[in-house]
Order: structure tokens, then sequence, then C-alpha cells
């Protein structure tokens, strides 16, 4: 490089300025994430979502159903059912039945759905779409609502979800939605009754003795009835229209709509005001009408009698045939003869 001393004096020249060369990097231990995980009191809070699944029936066709999900945030207490679809009203139902297998929570957890929020006022506070507002009035619990694309707040009912999916109905075979909501509720029980290494005990055993002390049950109120009993409008022909199938109505009924529940393997069609049962029809699934009886009976209407004998009589003849032109023609007949 054309320096003329010799290697010794460089030597003697790095020795003495070695506090010039800078020092080796040191690797440290990887952290990991930083953020703290959602936690709550025990019955407390409770996550809520929808999960949906394609069903192949016996005729080729495919056809979508929805699945609720609710899940104890504390325990891990979980249920589900299914629905044919996703609206409000079958909301309204998920939630009341999860209440009643799990008690009423201060909140409920939930994403931005359409059938519980609007939208967001200028300070961000949210605007309840107003029959979900009333249905937290009614039963007397709070929603709130969690941040878009952040698992760490939603997870545990989002991770529920694709463990139905996995797990429950891999390789799932039903008769119908009845037959698949009671094979979902078996599910639940086994799962509730399993040992977590997450919670550190039996979901079931702990949402009992821990959250159960800040629970409180479904009251029995004549509101809650109307939300587990849809309204439906009767048709002209006298059929109410419920989860894709038709069911009658008594003709003798004046109203316009009803109130359809189904539980179980029955379903119930009261009056507009629920005080009256006007009809019970078995939940075939079949797509053929179901008829009930008296549906097409007329009312009882006043009919006049003869209040002095009747003395006036007629004679009737049998009906003639149509073809007495050709009756020249029947030889078969001249046989006979």
């Amino acid at each position: 490089m054309g320096f003329t001393g010799s290697r010794s004096t460089v030597k003697r020249y790095i020795a003495a300025h070695k506090h010039l060369i800078p020092a080796k990097r040191q690797l440290v231990a990887p952290q990991g994430s930083r953020g703290r995980r959602y936690t709550t009191e025990p019955g407390e809070t409770y996550q809520m979502d929808w999960g949906f699944t394609d069903v192949l029936d016996y005729d080729g066709k495919t056809y979508r159903v929805a699945c609720f999900a609710m899940i104890c945030h504390h325990c891990g207490q979980q249920y589900i059912e299914f629905f044919p679809n996703a609206r409000q009203e079958n909301l309204f139902i998920g939630m009341v039945h999860a209440f009643q297998y799990m008690g009423i929570p201060r909140f409920v957890l939930t994403d931005n759905m359409k059938s519980v929020v609007l939208h967001r006022d200028l300070e961000g506070h949210p605007v309840w779409q107003k029959d979900y507002e009333s249905f937290m009035q009614v039963l007397g619990f709070e929603t709130k609502l969690c941040k878009p694309r952040h698992p760490f707040t939603k997870g545990k009912v989002e991770r529920l979800v694709r463990f139905i999916k996995d797990n429950f109905l891999a390789d799932r075979v039903f008769c119908d939605l009845t037959d698949l909501n009671w094979q979902a509720l078996e599910w639940c029980n086994k799962q509730n009754g399993t040992y977590r290494r997450t919670v550190g005990g039996v979901p079931q055993k702990l949402h009992e003795t821990v959250c159960g002390e800040q629970l409180r049950m479904v009251p029995e109120i004549e509101a809650v009835r109307f939300y587990l009993c849809p309204e439906r409008k009767i048709s002209f022909d006298g059929f109410v229209n419920y989860e894709g199938r038709r069911f009658g109505v008594p003709y003798s009924y004046p109203g316009a709509t009803a109130r359809v529940e189904r539980s179980g393997d029955l379903l119930r069609i009261y009056s507009a005001d629920l005080k009256v049962l006007l009809a019970t029809h078995a939940v075939t699934w079949s797509q053929t009408d179901s008829l009930c009886k008296g549906q097409y009976e007329t009312l009882e209407q006043p009919e006049e009698f003869p209040t002095a004998p009747v003395q006036t009589q007629i004679l009737q003849f049998p009906k003639p045939s149509q073809d007495l032109f050709f009756a020249k023609f029947d030889f078969d007949k001249e046989d006979q003869i």
C-alpha cells in the first residue's frame, strides 16, 4: 500500500489504539410480543360471533346454514346453535338460549354486526340498532364492540368457531336442523365437561362455582317471549312462512299477523299478542305445506229453516248420456237382443 515502515510498527500502533475498534454486536434473546391479552373478571363478559358452513343434501343441492357461537371469556363455557340464516331475529333467539344455558353476564363482546350497531357518531360512540338496544334493556346487559382486525379481544370465540369447523362439523351427518342442534348441544356438554389446561379446570364446574355468583338468570317476562316468537304475516291462503317452510293457520283467526316459535320437533303458532295458541305443527323440514286442523273450514253462518210444512215435491232424473246420436250404431246391443 506504499507504507515504508515495518510490520512491528503497525502492530505497536494497533496495540496502542485498540479503543478505536468498534465493539462486537451482542445477540439479544427475543422478547416476543409485548401486547397484553384482554382479561375479564369471572362472569363479566361473554364473546359471540357467527360462523357459516355449506350443507350438501340428499338431492345433491348445496345450501348454507349459520352457526351462532357464544363463550364465557373467563372460564371457556361455550354454547352453539345452528340457524338457516344469520338474521337479527335468529341472533335474539340464539342469545336468549345461550343466556338460559349459561346465565346473563354484564357485558357481551362482539364485532361490528349490522344487526347490532349502525355506525358511530362524531365522538366515536356506537349508535345501536334500535331493536338490539331494546333487547339489551329488556335483558339488562351491555355490549362492547371490539377493534377490527384485533384478535386479542375476541380471539376466544373466533378460535371456537374454527374449532367447530375442524372438530364438530368434520364428517358430520344429520337429518335436519333440529337433529343438528341436538347433536350440537350434546357436543357442548361434552366439551364443557372436559378438563382444559388453559383455564386450569373444567369449564362447567368453574362456570357454576366462580362465574355463577356474578351471573343472572333470564327473567320470565312476556317481553322475552316476544323475542323467542318472531312475528310473521299470514298469507292470503292462510300460511305463515318460517325458516323456508309454510305452516297453516286456522281460518277462524281474524288477525293479519301471528307469532311462531320452534322448540325441538314442534312448531307453535300463537296470536299476535301471544295469548292464544292457534296451531301446533310437527317440524318435518319438508318443502310440502303443512296444513292445520280447520284451516279451510268456514265460520258458522246463520241458516234459515222452513216455518211451515213443505208440501211441494219435484222429481229428479239421472243425467242423460252424451252419445245418444251414436246409439243406433251399437251392434253389440242388437246381438244381445
